[in-house]
């Protein structure tokens, strides 16, 4: 029986079992002695006929699993490690209980019940151990993965290398049942690998904090960085000055803080997963609350005390080994105020870091670069948070971005340039917590991030372009892009995960037509169709920026893009039948940073945009808030594509044609919470049978 038989008769035969139907069908006693026990057995001899080869037919995923980050050295061997069978962890080391007890939690989450061993386990069993692993200085979270038909085995010279092994082990084990043999051999980049949330602006509880914390370990972050004081409220519970969270004395979440417990449970969480632990205590800046709360500035005299205080109760309670002290965008007057606090906070062995640029922050601290301003100083340790801000990016855009983004100007870490943090300042009210998850590309971005600051690389500059259709860049984005979406699939159901597959949509570009202020002159595109004319270049991707609102730091698909013109951009869509689909379309993807006003009445944006399928006008939706003023206590419910419901166009079988228009007048917005987006979304939400090519693909 050939291959693609077999599989499909295991695959009928699963679908019996899953679907409650017990009886198997009679080809299981035609080809088979002795009958599968279990579902693992099917699934597991299925795969071990195919070798893994049809599992997109079962599960729409690559034969091989799609590994975030991706090892730098990956040996794929024949045959499967039976994990549904596995019953034995086996420990070499004391050292390794910890990782032990976090694996059997993990595997028993997954239906693999395994007890923990010293050695001498029978069948199928899981080495941890503690040895040499050849990898570049420093070695300390390089790791090396073995894995055959008997057994898998996970060495590292430290546990925070067998915790790593661990990660990658978990997403090696795609279908709870079996494991491909393989041989890894791993190492990052960067040390440093964060994420950073804001909570002072917007509280979240400690359980979502958890989940992100989970979905940290899982990628190989090892920073977690929680800004717990701001303008808006303070949440760190401080025993001496109860006063500081009470409800009064915030302006938004009101009451909400974190508890001595929390805190601890936090840090132990972070401990378990090998993830270090960052608090920020914002200071002499972005202190309202703490104004609020005892009428001084910190600066002053009494100020400074008050703050000594609350050093001293927080530093003593908890043993931090960072805090973040901020230091940025505040006028200082007391120019021995970050001096003094640094030396204070360094006599309970704890290190500073502090924003850079921002005050004068003593070159002891760590510098957190947040700014293009910012040069670097090889005395110094950088960590690059420049253009890593997710609230201020386009879902899609951010995938493109951190994917190309060389980190800290380097191909890899040094003792100066330590590694990166994406960070989270969602400064606009939400209704509910899960919305900055929703309005925010946090889990797309964390997997893009988790790629570049793992294995380095990436271009000099910033860029939101994927790159010219057919190149290099885009086959390399692509490909990274089949396994993040796969990753999705595997670890992400049910939570938001504001990305689709854009790298194969191709757009060609027509331009630039001078339209002399006037955005809804028409040209020949939108007159007569492009099908006579040559395109000015092409683009791929689902959101497409011609001009970024910070050019040139950022760099859009347009090298020299002019005011008061207009381009249009066309491609086309193959469908297998007449039906209606579901679309991403935007034009300006609002900031969650920002008072941004919302589109007015019956237009997607202020510039007269325009889209059109087959023809027909494809109408804005019934925005509601239109016209309204932008405002950071008005929360965002339907501006973005991301967290809107798609919209949904009529398709026809064959090929459609959309055509998109795009002018724009001045590139100064009337203020900073308006920055001019010259840019669009279209995309098809989720998947189906639409296949998507380009304008030059042939019919």
């Amino acid at each position: 029986m050939r291959k693609k038989a077999w599989f499909s008769l295991l695959l009928a035969t699963l679908r019996l079992i899953v679907f409650g139907q017990a009886r198997l069908p009679i080809q299981w006693v035609t080809h088979f002695k002795t009958l599968p026990k279990t579902t693992g057995d099917i699934i597991f001899l299925a795969n071990s006929i195919t070798d893994g080869g049809e599992w997109d037919e079962l599960f729409g995923l690559r034969p091989k699993p799609s590994l975030i980050p991706m090892p730098r050295q990956v040996e794929w061997k024949d045959g499967l490690f039976p994990a549904y069978r596995c019953r034995v962890i086996e420990i070499q080391s004391d050292k390794l209980k910890a990782e032990g007890n976090y694996l059997q939690k993990a595997l028993a989450e997954k239906g693999i019940h395994a007890q923990i061993d010293t050695g001498g386990g029978k069948g199928p069993v899981i080495q941890l151990v503690l040895g040499k692993v050849p990898a570049p200085a420093p070695a300390d979270e390089a790791y090396h993965l073995s894995t055959d038909r008997h057994q898998i085995t996970i060495t590292a010279g430290t546990p925070h290398g067998v915790f790593n092994g661990i990660q990658t082990l978990l997403q090696l084990l795609r279908d709870n049942v079996a494991i491909d043999a393989c041989d890894i051999m791993d190492w990052p980049a960067f040390p440093w690998r964060g994420y950073m949330v804001d909570v002072g602006r917007n509280f979240q509880s400690v359980g979502l904090l958890k989940q992100q914390i989970d979905k940290m370990a899982l990628y190989k972050l090892d920073v977690f960085h929680l800004h717990l004081t701001e303008d808006i409220a303070w949440r760190l519970t401080i025993k001496k000055y109860p006063q500081l969270t009470q409800p009064k004395n915030m302006l938004r979440d009101e009451g909400a803080a974190y508890s001595e417990n929390d805190i601890r449970e936090i840090m132990a969480y972070c401990r378990a997963r090998h993830i270090t632990f960052v608090p920020e205590i914002d200071m002499p800046g972005h202190s309202g609350a703490f104004r609020r709360c005892f009428s001084v500035d910190m600066q002053s005299d009494s100020g400074m005390a008050i703050l000594k205080n609350i050093l001293k109760e927080v530093l003593e309670t908890y043993h931090f080994d960072y805090l973040h002290i901020g230091g940025d965008e505040v006028k200082i007057s007391n120019p021995g105020f970050l001096s003094q606090m640094v030396r204070f906070i360094g006599q309970y062995g704890t290190k500073t870091i502090g924003w850079s640029p921002g005050g004068n922050l003593p070159k002891e601290s760590m510098h957190q670069l947040w700014s293009a301003k910012e040069t670097l100083d090889d005395p110094i340790q950088y960590i690059d948070s420049r253009h890593l801000y997710l609230n201020h990016m386009d879902p899609l855009e951010s995938v493109v971005t951190i994917f190309d983004r060389q980190l800290d100007n380097v191909q890899q870490g040094d003792a100066s340039h330590i590694g990166a943090e994406i960070c989270l300042w969602n400064d606009r009210a939400v209704d509910k917590e899960e919305d900055l998850l929703r309005m925010n590309p946090v889990y797309p971005a964390m997997l893009a991030f988790a790629e570049r600051s793992w294995r380095g690389g990436g271009e000099p500059g910033w860029t939101a372009v994927a790159g010219v259709p057919g190149s290099a860049k885009v086959e390399a984005f692509s490909e990274f892009e089949t396994r993040l979406l796969d990753q999705q699939k595997e670890s992400f159901e049910g939570l938001p995960f504001p990305y689709r597959k854009q790298a194969d949509l191709v757009w060609a570009l027509y331009g630039p037509y001078n339209n002399y202020g006037d955005l809804s002159k028409q040209f020949a595109p939108e007159q007569k169709g492009v099908d006579n004319l040559a395109p000015a270049l092409k683009a791929s991707g689902g959101t497409i920026i011609l001009r970024h609102w910070w050019y040139p730091l950022v760099h859009g698909v347009l090298a020299d893009p002019k005011e008061n013109t207009t381009w249009y951009a066309a491609t086309r869509l193959w469908s297998d039948e007449d039906k209606t689909e579901a679309f991403w379309i935007g034009f300006n993807n609002l900031s969650r940073s920002y008072s941004t006003d919302p589109p007015p009445v019956d237009h997607w944006d202020d510039k007269g945009s325009a889209i059109w399928v087959n023809g027909k006008l494809v109408s804005p939706p019934l925005w509601k808030h239109a016209g309204k003023k932008g405002n950071l206590e008005m929360a965002l419910v339907d501006e973005g594509y991301e967290y809107r419901k798609p919209t949904l166009i009529p398709m026809r079988k064959g090929w459609n044609t959309v055509l998109v228009k795009l002018p724009v007048g001045g590139f100064v917005g009337e203020d900073w919470n308006n920055p001019v987006k010259w840019m669009f979304t279209f995309l098809q939400d989720g998947t189906g049978n639409t296949g998507i090519f380009g304008l030059n693909c042939p019919l």
